[in-house]
């Protein structure tokens, strides 16, 4: 039997020959690995972002642009698909609405009653939790509790805190031989009552927002303030509020955009009264007219042009923020 001499293949790591076809297909495979590595870089992130703005288009964009051309007909919610081209006339016609410009006053009204005194409770409160004191994480909890509680569980309990014949509230004022109001059928009483319902439920928050901003101010500037003999009431004064002007200013947007869109406090202040907002519509906010124009009288249209003209609002007060927020950068 004859032995051949046959040179051994010169061997890789594993062990495999490294023959010329084996060599081919690692290159390709290590080439398509790339390829899709290349790929899922490119792409992956697009893909994690992609649910929000799905659900943004669809509860978002589209009845932003469904509602946009809503306003420009004449339809009835009864019929949606029915649609007579009106043009401006739903947007005209608001104007000469006295109903929109009490809606209109109401909703200032309760907003700059609602939000300067809770930025200003906010305030104090985020000063006095800025400092340590024992037990400060349940203070922080305990003041974001009404922040989480339901808005129908909140007016309910505050419609009995104000009831005419047996509130707390009366009762209180009746031990300082005050005599009780009627809140709920009051001009400015049921807008102050529907205040208080605001107030209590987002200063919590707004307060959090505030002690999170003071905490990020350098302890350097209070120790240099406190060298010069500034107070703890000077330190606030002159280094706090001035650190904090970007983050108020940005409370004061977001509650006014809240204020803008208030609904479920003054629409259940009073179960009978529904979204009339009161026997004389007292204390109807822009919400309340919306949903009374929509949803009881049927005017898809008209209501489609109130939401437009608050989307607007908001616009303005958009604008409004961007010209202060500028100003403040040049004047730092």
């Amino acid at each position: 039997m004859a032995v051949t001499n046959r040179t051994p293949r010169p061997a890789v790591p594993g062990g495999a020959p490294a023959d010329g076809a084996d060599s081919a297909a690692a290159v390709r495979r290590r080439a398509r690995r790339s390829r899709r590595y290349r790929r899922d870089l490119r792409w992956s992130p697009y893909a994690y972002i992609a649910p929000f703005f799905l659900f943004f288009a669809v509860f978002g964009l589209f009845p932003l642009l469904y509602t946009g051309w809503a306003a420009l007909h004449r339809v009835e919610l009864t019929a949606p698909t029915d649609m007579e081209w009106a043009g401006l006339r739903n947007f005209t016609r608001l104007l000469g609405d006295d109903f929109f410009w009490n809606a209109l006053g109401n909703t200032f009204v309760i907003g700059v009653v609602s939000t300067v005194p809770q930025l200003l409770m906010a305030l104090g409160i985020a000063h006095l939790l800025n400092y340590r004191l024992r037990g400060s994480m349940f203070f922080r909890v305990a003041v974001l509790t009404p922040y989480a509680t339901s808005v129908a569980a909140a007016t309910l309990v505050f419609v009995l805190l104000f009831g005419r014949d047996y509130g707390m509230v009366n009762w209180l004022l009746g031990t300082v031989d005050i005599e009780g109001i009627d809140w709920e059928n009051g001009p400015w009483s049921a807008k102050l009552a529907v205040s208080t319902i605001v107030i209590w439920r987002w200063t919590g928050y707004n307060a959090l927002i505030y002690l999170a901003a003071m905490q990020a101010v350098p302890h350097d500037l209070y120790e240099s303030a406190a060298l010069d003999g500034a107070s703890r009431w000077q330190q606030f004064r002159h280094v706090t509020v001035p650190s904090l002007r970007p983050t108020i200013l940005f409370t004061c947007v977001v509650s006014t955009i809240g204020a803008t869109q208030l609904f479920g406090e003054p629409l259940l202040f009073s179960g009978s009264a529904g979204a009339s907002g009161g026997a004389d519509h007292q204390y109807q906010t822009l919400g309340l007219y919306l949903y009374e124009q929509g949803w009881v009288n049927l005017h898809l249209g008209r209501a489609s042009a109130i939401a437009w003209t608050m989307f607007l609002i908001l616009l303005v007060i958009a604008a409004v923020n961007a010209l202060i927020a500028r100003r403040l950068r040049a004047d730092q």
